[in-house]
């Protein structure tokens, strides 16, 4: 009798990762309930809900349920010096980090899987909406990363920095599913977590917005909130020269186009006051609290070092719409790695630089200083320290950390 492959589940006391369990079982595995503890910090005083409590609970009594072992794991001092801190020096730098993407890579699929490991799991599971699927190629195999079949969930960027190691570990049993055929089964099931709301906010720390957290480490400061008027003479040099073949541009040319914009305060008009350049982000409209513009006002660039914030008005200004980006040599992150470029080569992708964006056409440039993207329309709101992402058809093909 063959034995049962082990299966590691995180259960995060949601109905995503309830459901995943229940199915593992059906598939025969033999399955394990985890729940890590990603944040505690009793020292910061966030709210007084605590959600990580709930969750746990929630969890533990899905395992009950489904007749499964269950155990809680600490990865709360891990998740603080490879989440939390990255993303307060992100943030005070004039980044805009994504800590699902991170804690993805750094905890669910590199700290929880190790721990699984040392329960002899041959896999760990969650409760993502993506998909992934395997060919051989030379008597290698080749593990792919797709898209989940609900577009209105997939999760396929936020797993967009798996390597081929971490996608041959993973299992996603709810991908091929339905949000709504998902609860369906939960309930069939009598969980706790069949009509549980899906978690809001950040991803470790619940019900709490972001500048709120953010003013606990990085102080509020006064500063200069500026309107770049649209005509500026330099915005014009972002724009795509005309008649010119993408492989055609040279090293300036492609600079001009994808490196972040630099303002000085001279170029613009003071229309304002803010509490700090870190709490703003590129593309953001709310939170500037400056009324009589007519249009709305959205910033452009943020500079943490003068403490500046530069904006610009209505959705067509120049400085918010972007044609290209950059991404470094060594930020550079191929899932399919036997699609890498080499310097000099081209492709043809799409690519999108948030979640729940359409993915829109791109041409990748490789250089030997990175790999710059050449839209097909202009991209609102590129910030630095987002990742983006490109894919061929439902596949995730790599990813990397915009400069």
């Amino acid at each position: 009798m063959q034995k049962k492959k082990r299966v590691v589940v995180g259960l995060s006391g949601g109905v995503d990762s309830s459901v995943a369990a229940h199915l593992l079982i059906e598939q025969g595995y033999e399955v394990i309930g985890m729940f890590m503890k990603n944040w505690h910090d009793e020292s910061v005083t966030i709210s007084n809900e605590c959600p990580w409590m709930e969750d746990s609970t929630d969890a533990m009594l899905v395992a009950e349920k489904l007749g499964i072992p269950f155990q809680a794991i600490d990865l709360s001092y891990e998740y603080k010096d490879r989440i939390v801190d990255y993303m307060f020096a992100e943030y005070e730098a004039g980044r805009t980090p994504n800590p699902d993407i991170l804690c993805n890579r750094e905890i669910k699929f590199d700290l929880f899987l190790k721990a699984a490991e040392k329960l002899k799991a041959d896999f760990v599971a969650t409760g993502h909406y993506c998909q992934k699927d395997e060919f051989d190629s030379d008597g290698k195999t080749i593990y792919q990363l797709k898209a989940g079949a609900d577009a209105n969930k997939d999760q396929s960027y936020f797993l967009c920095q798996l390597d081929q190691e971490q996608l041959s570990k993973a299992l996603f049993p709810i991908g091929h599913l339905q949000k709504s055929e998902v609860r369906q089964i939960a309930k069939s099931l009598d969980l706790i977590t069949a009509d549980k709301k899906d978690s809001q906010g950040l991803c470790f720390i619940g019900k709490v917005r972001l500048p709120d957290f953010l003013q606990q480490q990085l102080k509020p400061k006064k500063g200069r909130i500026i309107q770049i008027p649209e005509d500026l003479p330099s915005l014009q040099k972002y724009a795509i020269p005309a008649g010119i073949e993408m492989e055609d541009l040279n090293d300036e040319e492609l600079d001009n186009m994808a490196l972040p914009l630099g303002f000085k305060p001279e170029q613009g008009t003071v229309i304002g006051e803010h509490n700090g350049a870190h709490y703003f982000t590129v593309g953001q409209r709310k939170g500037l609290k400056v009324g009589g513009t007519g249009k709305p006002l959205f910033v452009i660039s943020t500079d943490t070092r003068q403490n500046v914030i530069y904006t610009g008005l209505g959705e067509d200004h120049p400085g918010l719409l972007r044609n290209a980006l950059f991404v470094k040599e060594d930020q550079i992150h191929w899932i399919r790695e036997d699609l890498e470029l080499e310097v000099g080569q081209t492709a043809t992708y799409q690519a999108r630089i948030r979640y729940r964006q359409p993915l829109v056409g791109t041409t990748l440039l490789r250089r030997e200083n990175g790999l710059y993207f050449i839209f097909d329309q202009p991209q609102k709101g590129i910030a630095s320290g987002q990742f983006v992402a490109w894919y061929k058809g439902e596949e995730c093909i790599g990813s990397g950390t915009i400069f």
